[in-house]
């Protein structure tokens, strides 16, 4: 469960960084396009809660990836 644990000696923290970085920018742009998608018009987008909830979905990425990532391998 925690093979790529970024706590773990054997893995790149800069790398590791990089990646999980990769991997909170992709899940806030796919959380802020899904709650953009829930106004009818754009007009009537609330930005404060689409910018709040791509937040919270980035913290919680890199919260989940401390447990570890498959794209950095442990050397």
């Amino acid at each position: 469960m925690f093979k790529n644990n970024v706590f773990r000696v054997s893995i790149d923290t800069v790398k590791w960084a990089k990646k999980a970085g990769v991997r909170a920018v992709r899940t806030m742009a796919q959380t802020a396009v899904g709650v953009i998608g829930t106004s009818a018009v754009i007009a009537s987008v609330d930005w404060k809660m689409v910018v709040s909830s791509a937040v919270v979905a980035g913290v919680v990425s890199i919260l989940t990836s401390v447990a570890g990532i498959p794209e950095v391998e442990s050397e």
